[in-house]
């Protein structure tokens, strides 16, 4: 039977894939759930399909019935397309709010326009949300991890429902209330950087092994099976083993073998890598990650220069699996820092006070990155970080040196071998650069001194100084 008018727990806007499992989800965990659609023939098919659950279930046609249908203050999630349509939904819904009510963006939102959507409810006694909602169709109807950014308001309203439906690591719910306005949206936004750039890696490797090393699909699947029994651990490794060990049914050909080498993206990798540009912070795992995104929807160009381009390759020797692996963690590892980097950044700039521990300890079930990783860095966090870089906390220092030189081995066996390693190459890149004490850069600061007149610090006299160059030979 559907609940009554103004008994509903919380309303759900937008019976698309995600929207439809948390509604499901949410009333699973006994609490009454209004749902609503643009297509409202959506609406019965959902109800139908609930089967069960359907006595939690209330579907409403217009917006008016759906929004008076939920008890006061109101929760709302719309989980709807982020952008022009969000905020066309919010000039639609707002005379309907009461004060105290509470809208929430779930969708993959630009963090600036949470920001500012945010800015806009203020005053009015109403309140927004940005929530990053990880872990897909399977995460949102049966434990999703999610990062929640708004006002302590909203936070106590909703913290009873979505720490019921979140995804539990030892008993512990996945989701908590990460800072104000764009907060939650903006660390939803760096988890899918981290996740391109895991993904990349994992990618590397199965391409060495299969151009280089001449394995099937099958037996690399099988190979990253056997990596999720240590360290290395996670939720992508679990899936591209899966994924490399299916079959076709029809042709007997690996799934993998079938799908064509062009891999697309909404954005959010993009997104991370803008910012982190922004805060003046290196993420060049991700940018690899994104880069390596953009050279593979070129299939035409690469085709063509495929017999046209000099290998020019010099020969090597294929790392051995142990070494392999050691590079997928220590990269991870390096690419999780670059991340935490870039929150610790922007925490500073827009007054979030994010918490690194917490936000670790969110990300070790329903998302999309969970690993055994993620363990290790939460504790690194709480004992404190020196400098405050996460990669010379003692106890992750100790896991670089012991993985590093598989990494090494790895990167330049794809040199030699030309097969191409963007992110785990980056990532060595950053781990030399930031151990490097005296590096190259005082070059760069002669080169705009002698065109530009810039100025330069000296290591010796403080305050700008400018040098007097030789001139440019001609002869």
């Amino acid at each position: 039977m559907a609940a009554d008018l103004k008994t509903a727990d919380i309303g759900v806007y937008g019976l698309g894939t995600m929207g439809s499992a948390l509604a499901l989800n949410l009333a699973e965990q006994g609490f009454r759930v209004a749902v609503s659609n643009r297509e409202a023939d959506w609406i019965a098919p959902f109800l139908e399909e609930a089967g069960p659950l359907a006595g939690h279930l209330s579907g409403h046609a217009t917006l008016e019935d759906f929004v008076d249908s939920i008890a006061q203050p109101r929760s709302i999630l719309f989980m709807i397309p982020s952008g022009a349509p969000m905020d066309a939904m919010i000039d639609a819904v707002m005379p309907l709010l009461d004060e105290g009510d509470t809208i929430i963006d779930g969708g993959n939102a630009d963090f600036h326009d949470t920001r500012r959507r945010a800015a806009a409810f203020d005053g009015t006694g109403r309140h927004f949300v940005g929530m990053g909602v990880s872990g897909g169709e399977e995460g949102a109807r049966h434990g999703p991890s999610m990062m929640v950014g708004g006002t302590d308001h909203s936070w106590t309203q909703l913290r009873p429902m979505l720490s019921a439906i979140a995804a539990k690591f030892q008993g512990a719910p996945c989701v908590d209330h990460l800072g104000p306005d764009g907060a939650g949206h903006f660390v939803k936004t760096v988890h899918n950087g981290i996740e391109y750039a895991d993904m990349q890696m994992i990618t590397e490797v199965y391409g060495l092994l299969r151009d280089a090393g001449g394995q099937t699909a099958p037996q690399i699947g099988a190979l990253f099976e056997s990596w999720q029994k240590g360290p290395l651990s996670s939720y992508l490794i679990e899936v591209s083993a899966a994924a490399l060990q299916t079959v076709d049914a029809e042709s007997g050909t690996p799934m993998v073998d079938l799908i064509l080498d062009k891999a697309g993206q909404k954005g959010t990798g993009r997104w991370t890598l803008i910012e982190a540009l922004k805060l003046g912070q290196s993420a060049s795992t991700i940018e690899a990650a994104v880069g390596a995104r953009g050279w593979s929807s070129e299939k035409a160009l690469r085709v063509a220069a495929a017999p046209l381009l000099s290998d020019a390759v010099t020969g090597g020797t294929l790392p051995t699996e142990d070494e392999m692996k050691s590079a997928l963690l220590a990269a991870r590892i390096l690419g999780h820092a670059q991340g935490f980097r870039v929150l610790s950044a922007a925490s500073d700039e827009f007054g979030w006070q994010l918490d690194m521990a917490r936000i670790a300890e969110i990300w070790r079930a329903g998302c999309i990155i969970r690993s055994a990783l993620l363990d290790d860095l939460a504790d690194a966090f709480h004992a404190g970080l020196p400098e405050g870089a996460l990669i010379l906390a003692p106890a992750i220092r100790d896991m670089l040196g012991d993985h590093l030189a598989g990494l090494r081995k790895t990167v330049a066996a794809g040199v030699s071998l030309g097969v191409p390693m963007p992110v785990l190459s980056a990532s060595l890149a950053w781990y030399d650069s930031i151990r490097t004490a005296r590096g190259s850069a005082n070059l760069i600061q002669a080169q705009r001194d002698f065109f530009g007149a810039h100025g330069f610090e000296r290591g010796d006299i403080a305050g700008a100084h400018h040098g007097t160059w030789n001139a440019i030979r001609r002869d």
